[in-house]
């Protein structure tokens, strides 16, 4: 099919790489602007503009699609047949909904309708789901709300990342776009409507980073970690300094001896050892540090850490600088 795909990181582009394996006719490439990037703050392309120049495709990056016609026209002169939309970033209005015959195909990190919305990875992550997976459907003008097409449901492990189910869903969201539009071509692509019940995942504030030990238990503290690796780690305070973690676990029962811990306060560390890490208390369960970094510093193991920067027994990590 004639393919126009829209779409910006590295997620987009495994699915841009998939059609193109597939013998798609990519007749456009929509990206974002370039933006500045690391240290030097370099104007730099998007993953999908660089595979897209790599394979010498046709790019736009406008810099908004509502009412621009100037854009909108030159989408209907490269008369597309399909509009494939992954991790675009915009909401695409009916002007450009109503181009293709066959529709907008978007690809959702999600398995709709849970988690509508800007990070459906992450916060499937923070919320300890033991599964999630990846929908395509066809788009309408609302947000994530079309009609579902095809579902891949995928088990997340108990200490994965955000980053590291990225990776995963991103491959799985390649071939499930590639299976939709063999679908859509043959004329068997179901349609499915999402009902009324659905959740929400909106973008990440800061202020979700900062750890709660007065009231959020060790597990839910790892998978507020493990939900923020690496997109901007988790944060709390000790001795008036931040510190961030970017990987612990809860402590297994044979692994510290502690009991008649009523008397200390959450995130007081109970065990610190250079070889074994620190232990803190939490609400329920106790926390063991893996992966750290100081203020002004790089990550680095537990271990590491330790030999420039001693963290003693009844130290308390704080949710405030003081």
């Amino acid at each position: 099919m004639k393919v126009v795909f829209m779409g910006t990181p590295d997620f987009a582009e495994e699915s841009l790489k998939a059609i193109y394996k597939a013998g798609h006719e990519i007749v456009g490439i929509v990206t974002n602007p370039d933006r500045p990037k690391g240290r030097g703050m370099k104007m730099l392309p998007s993953p999908v503009k660089e595979f897209a120049i790599e394979k010498n495709l046709k790019v736009l990056q406008p810099e908004n699609v509502k009412n621009n016609q100037e854009f909108i026209k030159e989408l209907k002169t490269l008369s597309p047949e399909v509009i494939c939309v992954v991790a675009y970033g915009h909401i695409l209005p009916k002007e450009i909904l109503d181009i293709p015959p066959y529709g907008c195909i978007n690809v959702h990190a999600s398995l709709l309708p849970k988690y509508r919305g800007a990070a459906p990875i992450q916060w499937a992550v923070l919320n300890g789901d033991k599964t999630t997976g990846v929908t395509t459907m066809y788009m309408d003008v609302g947000m994530d709300t079309g009609d579902m097409i095809l579902k891949q449901e995928v088990e997340i492990n108990r200490e994965e990342t955000t980053g590291e189910l990225w990776d995963r869903l991103k491959v799985v969201g390649g071939g499930l776009l590639v299976e939709t539009l063999k679908q859509i071509e043959k004329g068997t692509a179901p349609r499915e409507k999402q009902g009324k019940d659905f959740t929400v995942a909106p973008m990440l504030s800061k202020e979700i980073a900062k750890i709660d030990w007065n009231h959020k238990t060790a597990e839910e503290i790892k998978n507020l970690v493990r939900g923020l690796n690496p997109i901007m780690g988790a944060y709390t305070f000790l001795k008036g300094r931040k510190i961030k973690f970017w990987k612990v676990k809860v402590a297994e029962k044979n692994e510290i001896y502690a009991e008649n811990m009523d008397f200390l306060k959450n995130g007081t560390v109970i065990v610190s050892d250079p070889k074994d890490g620190i232990f803190i208390k939490c609400k329920e369960g106790i926390l063991k540090v893996i992966e750290i970094q100081g203020e002004n510093a790089k990550r680095m193991t537990i271990q590491e850490y330790l030999r420039g920067n001693p963290i003693q027994e009844f130290d308390i990590f704080k949710n405030h600088i003081f």
